[in-house]
Order: C-alpha cells, then sequence, then structure tokens
C-alpha cells in the first residue's frame, strides 16, 4: 500500500525486477572481483578462495613476467587528463560559436558528430593507416590522442550545446547594461554559471579516454595504456593480481567520480552563499 491507499500495479514489480538484474549484472562482476583480489598466496582464479591476504596487492607493484602496470596506468592518466582539458575547451569554444548561425553550421555539426556512428575500431584502423602512410610513428600521445578526441568531442558538444540553449541571455543583457566588457562578461557571469555543467563534460571525457580500448587498439604505439595492458595480461596472467589490478582501477575510477561531483556540490553551495540562499 502506498500513501495515498492505491496499490502499486505489476509493472513496477516487473521495472523494479528488471532494475534489481541491472544492478546484479553491473556491480555482480565487479563484487566478485574484487572478492577474488584478496586470495591468498596459494588462491587461483576461481573460488572457492584459498585463504584471504593482501598479498596479490603487493605483487601487483612488484616486477612482473608479463605487463607493465605502473607505465600504463601512468599513460592512461595522462592521456585521460589532457582529452578532458582540450575537451572542455574546444566543446566550450564550440558552444559559443554556434550560439549564432553561420554559413555551413548545420553540415559543420553532423560531421563533427558523426564518428558517433563509426564503428571505434575502423575509426581506430583508419587513423593507424594514416600514421603509417605519412611514416609517422603512431603514439598514445599523439595518434590516440586524436582517436580519442573523436570519441569524446561530441558528446562535449552535446551536452554544451543543450547547456546554451537553456542559457538565460538575460545574465549577459544586465552585464552589458552595467558597463562589463565582452570578455568580463565572459568570464564574471557565463563561466561561473556554466562551471558546474563543464564539471561534467570534463568528467564524461576523462572516464571515456581512460576506459576507452578500441580506439586506441591501432593508434597507442608501441606503449600500452592501461585497458590494452589489461587485455594482454587476461591471455598471460593465470594468478588473482589481475583482480587486484581490477579492483585498484575501479576504485580509482570511483575515486574520481566522487571527487568531482564533491567539486560540484561546493561550487553550488558557494553560489548559493553569493545569491543569499536563492535558486
Amino acid at each position: 500500500m502506498t500513501g495515498t491507499g492505491t496499490r502499486r500495479g505489476l509493472s513496477f514489480y516487473l521495472l523494479a525486477a528488471f532494475f534489481g538484474l541491472f544492478v546484479l549484472f553491473l556491480y555482480g562482476p565487479i563484487a566478485t572481483i574484487t572478492i577474488l583480489s584478496f586470495q591468498g598466496p596459494e588462491g587461483g582464479l576461481t573460488f572457492p578462495m584459498n585463504g584471504v591476504s593482501i598479498h596479490w596487492f603487493k605483487n601487483l607493484f612488484e616486477q612482473q613476467a608479463v605487463g607493465d602496470f605502473g607505465g600504463s596506468f601512468r599513460r592512461s592518466i595522462a592521456l585521460g587528463l589532457t582529452v578532458m582539458v582540450l575537451t572542455v575547451l574546444f566543446s566550450l569554444l564550440a558552444g559559443f560559436a554556434f550560439r549564432r548561425r553561420f554559413l555551413g553550421s548545420g553540415a559543420l555539426f553532423y560531421l563533427a558528430v558523426a564518428s558517433l556512428i563509426v564503428p571505434s575500431i575502423l575509426v581506430s584502423l583508419g587513423i593507424g593507416l594514416l600514421f603509417n602512410i605519412l611514416g609517422i610513428e603512431p603514439t598514445w600521445y599523439g595518434s590516440a590522442l586524436g582517436a580519442h578526441l573523436t570519441w569524446t568531442l561530441p558528446f562535449g558538444l552535446l551536452i554544451v550545446f543543450a547547456i546554451f540553449n537553456r542559457f538565460n541571455p538575460a545574465y549577459e543583457e544586465a552585464a552589458r547594461d552595467l558597463g562589463a566588457t565582452p570578455w568580463q562578461t565572459v568570464r564574471h557571469v557565463v563561466l561561473p554559471i556554466l562551471l558546474p555543467s563543464l564539471i561534467g563534460v570534463g568528467l564524461f571525457g576523462f572516464t571515456l579516454s581512460y576506459d576507452e580500448f578500441a580506439r586506441t587498439l591501432m593508434t597507442a604505439g608501441s606503449f600500452n595504456t592501461l585497458p590494452l595492458e589489461i587485455y594482454g595480461m587476461t591471455t598471460n596472467v593465470t594468478t588473482p593480481v589481475l583482480y587486484a589490478l581490477g579492483t585498484l582501477t575501479t576504485l580509482f575510477s570511483f575515486t574520481v567520480i566522487g571527487l568531482f561531483l564533491a567539486g560540484v556540490m561546493i561550487l553550488r553551495r558557494r553560489r548559493l552563499r553569493r545569491t543569499g540562499g536563492a535558486a
């Protein structure tokens, strides 16, 4: 019974069951990997567990017979941060540019977002072949960076365009009426209002790049990023050290999301203080 005295229909329970299965399929494997990563030194890749320890987490940071966890992790972080900054910057600039229609704006928009429907592996293959034809060695900081931007920029553009579509230009008009220059209007009025959404764009760009496999496969060159390293380890590593790696990377992902959400909450509270609690 609900508060209004009406019974919940069958659709509610069907949707609840579907959501329960969704959560199970999403977090069940993560929970399994996390549990198995705490196997004892003689533990294997499956249940039942043979002891409980943090042996495999320690082993992860030791010299491995195969794999370069530390180097691939640093490369993925550096690549993800670079992609994040460029995605926010170019998405914001495009948002300002598309506030007014110009010749070819529609075609340019559809051309920019067209890469979303192209299979990622084809994009990776095409960029890798182009670099080889030009005689340029593919690298994670060059060709892979471009490949990742073809994936993150369209999402950033769509988000920023949606933000500007509901942006009230009256704020800018009020700033100009008070004598603000165009740059002062952007810096002190527009950007503070857009900042929480831009943080979301940055988080989106970072996570898409950090986890990207297909568009990195043919473009990373001689040095793997973390997704490529994990894939390679699945064919060579036969100990729970791989599970320890998965646990740490999952924890890192949740930490990044938590930090960004905390930053958004702090910015929102500061805005509320400045406006005297007004929404």
